[in-house]
């Protein structure tokens, strides 16, 4: 009786192994990741004066779509300990489809400026930046159909004990500074975009302090 008792209770998850925290790990990175490049932007905006235009406010916001979904991801783990497969498809699938729409609004920009002397935007290493995103948005593709081919090893194990540690102090960084760059990207658009439906090809001001009167 005892056995057959046994036999109905469901197993526990067993613990992870390296390829649970690497995925694990490469999610906060993920997240971390897209967050910083974000970053870069809002400097070369408020740091060195260079306004974005529509496509490359798009592009930012396929940046922090691709880091939400590996957010989603890390909220899973944090919440429960273990992340389940419909975890982890939902949340890749979401970066994924990110990621696709981010390569093709960086080609876009790309393709728009590609006669020699038609350029827009600083440069970073001889790049410009959206030469870059369309780099980092190719590359994401290529990582997550990598991490999604190793899910089915990964699904529904334990990737976190309960208590504190260095796995939950990096996924809680790593949901904080994107929540925090959310908010500042919601700011910058929202100052530069003012109250009107649409932003201006060629932006070359914050039309909100001119909506309210206090510049112009």
């Amino acid at each position: 009786m005892a056995a057959t008792m046994h036999s109905l209770v469901p197993d526990a998850p067993p613990e992870s192994g390296l390829l649970g925290r690497v995925q694990y790990w490469f999610a906060c990175f993920f997240a971390l990741g897209w967050s910083a490049v974000v970053c870069a932007g809002l400097y070369h905006q408020f740091g060195r004066g260079e306004i974005p235009c529509p496509l490359c406010v798009v592009q930012r916001m396929f940046m922090l779509l691709a880091a939400l979904g590996a957010a989603y991801i890390i909220r899973a783990a944090l919440i429960s300990g273990t992340v389940p497969a419909r975890v982890y498809m939902t949340g890749w699938g979401l970066s994924l489809v990110a990621a696709i729409g981010g390569s093709f609004t960086s080609w876009r920009q790309t393709m728009l400026y590609v006669l020699p002397g038609n350029k827009e935007g600083g440069e970073v290493l001889g790049l410009h930046l959206y030469h870059w995103a369309w780099i980092l948005f190719q590359l994401s593709v290529v990582a997550i159909g990598v991490v999604l081919a190793f899910t089915h090893m990964t699904a529904d194990r334990a990737v976190l004990a309960v208590r504190p540690g260095p796995l939950r102090t990096a996924g809680m960084c790593a949901l904080w500074f994107l929540g925090m760059v959310i908010a500042v990207s919601m700011l910058a658009v929202f100052l530069q975009e003012g109250v009107h439906w649409f932003l201006p090809d060629g932006p070359n001001r914050y039309r909100f302090f001119y909506d309210v009167g206090i510049l112009g």
